[in-house]
């Protein structure tokens, strides 16, 4: 059947296979699960609920929730009915759900816990629009979805939702997704069915083997990278498994034996720490073939380009080494899909070469998600790239290098806010990304910095900090960092270092630190840290190279409003927060 708009999913599974297992979650030590028929029963009873208490076509209902079933529920409920659903972190501040409640004009609330119920009822009296809360867990102040799923079951409008259906056309609303705002207030992205619909049946073409695959989520469905990619997943039949929460990764995995995920780099890099960090507690020749085979990975070509011998050793390295690699995430994973930031090359390299493709992606919000991504195919992925321009969408490179986009996946503009739409869109309907990148080797797009985040030193020079700050990730003992440098007469770096491997780098060096805040204050912590940046700063120019950097002594949190809820650094604040201890590496 033809799927244009979100709730055609919905059909889609149920004429299908009614018995395919759609979703599942865990709560309190159990799975619980939903086939089609299940789901299908499930979305159609919240409808009818909503219709009693006088849901119209056009209203919107925030879904403020970590990834479950009832998510989706939710969400299709809503849409099938011509509402507009208004997906909310739940890790954002009360300011933040004050304005977007408001600015969205939001009619009902899906909320999941007593933790994100009380930010709502602490706000509900600044948005006049507010009528019905629901909570997915018993919760103060809030009626249970249980009770919204009874009231529906009592008066069933089978007739009435297909009204609405019929009435719902591709181009329409579907939602409205706040972006993490790095600087200013965040801005409503309009996305239409047609929108996410045009990316999905294109990422379907992309990723065939998906189909009829196990898949574990854990990135927030509220974020548009994980919303498509679960709309895709319905379109290819796969059963999704919804992580417990971000600490339960490892164990879900294991329990799930997924064939596939997608992830941030940031929690790449910390799988790869991991690795890398039992590696190190080997000892003798177990650990001397630990590191060989992560030499080797680290040297990995396409298409077996560095030889016969080297694929003999890969071969070998795999037997002794990637194989427990892949076990320990499961056991059956094949696929990474990487996106929300840049990916370090030689990630890719070293999973891919342990047997497991790390697809990394390119795109924003505003583009729903996917502009390109690499394929599983070696022959159609390239390290250091996103991959090719999906099918259907056009890109062109500005004469400055930013990257520009068109096609049915770009936005309907930015809600209630005409002047910043015409800021990204131009009259030709490209949509100015605000990245710089080019076309490599004709038909691979690589990125090469934020646009708005490149920054010219008081010498003229410009400089790439994404660039740069993904070279000094490869550090194990930097966690994080931020290069910075505006109008100032040579870049400097602010570093958060990694607590975990500095506690067995104190240990060996008969070093105490109680936390990272002891730790950074050591001068010989200090002197590893500048001996690392030294060492890294050889792949850049000498006017890029680092000069000065100051250890932090705690990390940067989405919390602490130093990071989006997708890991980018919020520069703006960080930069405010630390002016004094910027200023010192300039005195």
């Amino acid at each position: 059947m033809k799927v244009s708009r979100n709730f055609d999913l919905v059909d889609f599974r149920l004429e299908q296979n009614p018995e395919s297992l759609v979703v599942s979650g865990k709560r309190g030590g159990k799975w619980y699960h939903f086939n089609a028929k299940e789901y299908k029963e499930a979305i159609d009873r919240l409808s009818y609920g909503l219709l009693q208490l006088g849901f119209e076509k056009g209203d919107k209902a925030a879904i403020i929730s970590f990834n479950r079933p009832e998510w989706n529920l939710a969400d299709f409920a809503v849409s099938q009915l011509g509402g507009v659903t208004v997906p909310m972190y739940p890790t954002a501040s009360k300011e933040d759900f004050a304005y977007i409640l408001q600015d969205a004009e939001v009619k009902v609330v899906f909320v999941e816990s007593h933790e994100f119920a009380e930010k709502l009822m602490a706000v509900k009296s600044e948005v006049p629009s507010l009528s019905h809360f629901f909570s997915f867990e018993s919760t103060e102040g809030c009626r249970p979805l249980s009770e919204l799923m009874d009231l529906g079951e009592r008066n069933p409008a089978p007739g009435i939702v297909q009204g609405r259906k019929d009435s719902v056309k591709p181009e329409d609303l579907l939602t409205l997704i706040y972006t993490s705002g790095t600087t200013g207030r965040p801005k409503g992205v309009m996305l239409s069915h047609n929108n996410i619909l045009s990316n999905v049946n294109s990422s379907a073409e992309v990723f065939p083997m998906f189909r009829n695959k196990t898949v574990l989520s854990f990135l927030p469905l509220c974020h548009i990278f994980e919303r498509m990619v679960g709309y895709l997943y319905h379109r290819l039949e796969a059963s999704i498994y919804y992580a417990e929460s971000m600490d339960t990764i490892a164990d879900n995995l294991k329990e799930v034996q997924p064939y596939a995920f997608t992830t941030v780099p940031r929690l790449l890099e910390k799988v790869y720490d991991k690795i890398v960090a039992k590696g190190n507690d080997l000892t003798g020749i177990k650990k001397k073939l630990f590191f060989w085979a992560l030499e080797l990975g680290h040297k990995y070509e396409f298409e077996g380009a560095n030889g016969w011998w080297y694929e003999k050793k890969l071969a070998l390295a795999d037997k002794l080494i990637f194989s427990k690699w892949r076990e320990a995430l499961g056991g059956k994973v094949e696929v990474i899909v990487s996106g929300a930031a840049a990916l370090q090359p030689r990630l890719a390299r070293v999973f891919t070469s342990a047997g497991i493709a790390v697809l990394e992606g390119y795109g924003l919000t505003e583009t729903s998600p996917v502009i390109a991504v690499n394929r599983f195919e070696e022959s159609n992925r390239m390290f250091g790239s996103v991959g090719p321009i999906l099918d259907g969408v056009e890109v062109k490179i500005a004469d400055d290098g930013e990257i520009l986009c068109k096609g049915p996946n770009v936005m309907m503009g930015y809600f209630k806010n005409p002047e910043a739409t015409r800021e990204v869109l131009d009259e030709e309907g490209w949509l100015h990304t605000g990245d710089v990148g080019e076309i490599r080797k004709e038909r691979f797009l690589c990125i090469t910095d934020r646009k708005k985040e490149m920054f010219k030193t008081s010498g003229g020079k410009y400089i790439a900090p994404q660039t740069m700050e993904n070279k000094f990730k490869e550090s194990i003992f930097i966690e994080q960092v931020m290069v910075l440098g505006e109008g100032r007469k040579h870049p400097a770096a602010l570093i958060v270092p990694s607590w975990e491997s500095l506690q067995k780098w104190l240990a060996d060096h008969e070093l105490k630190a109680q936390s990272l805040a002891d730790a950074v204050a050591l001068p010989e912590v200090n002197k590893l840290l500048e001996e690392e940046v030294q060492r890294l700063n050889q792949s850049f120019g000498q006017w890029e190279q680092v000069k000065k950097f100051k250890l932090l002594p705690q990390e940067l949190t989405i919390d602490g409003g130093e990071l989006t809820p997708t890991l980018k650094l919020k520069r703006k604040p960080i930069q405010a927060r630390y002016q004094s201890e910027i200023e010192s590496l300039y005195a």
